[in-house]
């Protein structure tokens, strides 16, 4: 199996130019899926912090890169949505969040939110002995008593220290949800209205916003508090809107 991925036909999540190289890192398996982006991409490619594949292995060999509160030693490894990446020897530390067009970005947030994770319930069912097993969107599992107050689109906060729940928001009419994927990516607003479709199809979400708003498919649609947005209610800062484009030519995965 070859270790190449074409940068033309990366998923429109991956933060990278598609034109300035014919090859970029393929991401090794792991959480999210095919939208996860490697790792060495966001060191080398958004951040910088790396020129080549060899420059990004030595800085992980010194344990001073977290995701989620776990040093990281694969350069391939995925970094989805909502993952917290710490630089502990900078000081720095970020949330990936959603961008526009769907391109996953990094906000820069303080030491003390970085210690949790934020995570959708996108699975619930019973397992063996009675206790109730959630299923989060980069694949997270978490057993919970039966009878918990947790459903399937709701978000909880998880302590990267010892992986118990912290806070739970609930999807419903009312609740604070930003759009990860679709058209209105990155866009936050409050859920004006859940209309259940009848069958398979995805239900369909209206997001109202202080001026307008928007319509989109549940799948799409992520609660959060207030924390994650800026004081205007608005989608955080994006550290990485302008940083692919100062950071040389990122190469292919050598």
């Amino acid at each position: 199996m070859t270790k190449h991925q074409k940068r033309l036909s990366v998923p429109n999540s991956w933060p990278i130019e598609r034109k300035t190289e014919t090859f970029t890192v393929k991401a090794d398996a792991g959480p999210h899926g095919e939208a996860g982006v490697p790792l060495l991409i966001v060191l080398r490619d958004v951040l910088g912090y790396a020129d080549s594949r060899k420059e990004a292995r030595y800085a992980l060999e010194q344990d001073s890169v977290l995701i989620n509160g776990k040093a990281v030693s694969d350069e391939e490894r995925p970094v989805g949505m909502f993952d917290i990446l710490a630089f502990v020897e900078r000081e720095e530390y970020y949330r990936v969040f959603p961008g526009e067009g769907g391109r996953l970005s990094l906000t820069p947030i303080d030491e003390e939110a970085a210690d949790s994770t934020l995570g959708k319930i996108v699975n619930k069912k019973t397992v063996p002995g009675g206790d109730v097993q959630l299923t989060l969107h980069d694949g997270q599992t978490l057993v919970v008593d039966e009878g918990a107050p947790y459903d399937g689109g709701d978000s909880v906060v998880v302590s990267n220290d010892d992986g118990e729940i912290v806070a739970h928001f609930e999807y419903e009419e009312g609740a604070l949800v930003t759009a990860v994927d679709g058209a209105h990516a990155g866009e936050v607003g409050t859920v004006d209205e859940i209309q259940v479709t009848p069958g398979s199809a995805s239900n369909n979400v209206i997001v109202e916003q202080d001026e307008g708003g928007f319509e989109t498919v549940e799948e799409y649609v992520v609660v959060i508090d207030e924390n994650f947005t800026d004081d205007e209610g608005e989608g955080p800062e994006d550290a990485t809107a302008e940083a692919a484009a100062d950071v040389e030519e990122g190469g292919d995965d050598e």
